[in-house]
């Protein structure tokens, strides 16, 4: 591979010499209804432990809970979306018609410590809320006092 050094500015990238260059990719997606197509689609994750539980929150706006699918395989926790948008406009001259799709898929192994059987699942705000409790053996135990005979 070869590599080429510009002195100075790339003139294919500087916009005072190219000013319609960078204007027409800035300006390509512009008018695309419902959708950013140059954000990526995959939701930032927190995940929070506490003594009783896990939980797991994805940020994932503008979604509603039936766009969620939510599974569990062989230790795998798995949660996709998928939505379309159709948009369509007619007028005497023309008709306009765009469609928008995205989706995502997240995977995550679960720890031994979960119970399985007891997961649950909550979207509200645009945040998808899943607790994950732990079996009663993983739980802290509070301190006895042994007494001594």
């Amino acid at each position: 591979m070869t590599m080429i050094k510009f002195k100075g500015e790339n003139p294919l990238l500087t916009r005072s010499r190219s000013p319609y260059f960078s204007e027409f990719f800035n300006d390509l997606f512009e008018n695309v209804p419902n959708s950013d197509v140059r954000k990526s689609t995959i939701p930032s994750v927190n995940i929070l432990e506490s003594n009783e539980m896990y939980k797991l929150e994805l940020a994932a706006p503008g979604l509603s809970k039936d766009d969620f699918k939510i599974s569990i395989e062989n230790d795998l926790l798995s949660v996709s979306t998928e939505k379309k948008v159709e948009f369509s406009e007619k007028s005497e001259k023309y008709t306009r018609k765009e469609f928008s799709y995205s989706s995502f898929q997240r995977s995550f192994t679960l720890p031994e410590l979960v119970d399985v059987e007891k997961i649950g699942a909550v979207y509200e705000n645009g945040i998808m809320t899943i607790q994950l409790p732990k079996k009663e053996e993983a739980k802290p135990k509070s301190p006895r006092e042994i007494k001594i005979s």
